[in-house]
């Protein structure tokens, strides 16, 4: 078995619940030692963008901004979809640190190499 996990997340701001929950995953995952890295994508890409995060909550009172701090703090890979990103008018310039524009090859490599939660 892989110690590798993928979170891919196609939602944003519309559904804070399944964001904070990859978010929380990717954290969960790190504190057990597996190497873990987030794929945003669709809606999500939102997510990666400066001043967003703070602003999602779960319905159990989770801050997403609380998990991705500690996702960058730990140095957990934010991958963002180059073509998702462009079509929503996102810049590298605008994403928050930790996260980059990658491609779907990227993604397809990171899934054969170990587990994807879908979210």
């Amino acid at each position: 078995m892989s110690d590798s996990i993928v979170i891919v997340l196609s939602c944003g701001t519309d559904n804070p619940n399944r964001a904070t929950r990859a978010f929380f995953f990717a954290a969960t995952a790190k504190k057990e030692g597996k190497n873990v890295s987030v794929f945003l994508l669709d809606e999500g890409v939102y997510l990666a963008k400066e001043g967003i995060a703070q602003h999602v909550k779960a319905a159990t009172g989770d801050s997403l901004d609380d998990h991705l701090s500690y996702c960058q703090e730990y140095d957990i890979p934010i991958l963002v979809c180059t073509p998702c990103a462009v079509a929503r008018k996102i810049t590298e310039a605008d994403l928050i640190a930790g996260a980059k524009f990658a491609k779907g090859a990227d993604l397809i490599d990171l899934a054969c190499k170990g587990s994807v939660i879908s979210l």
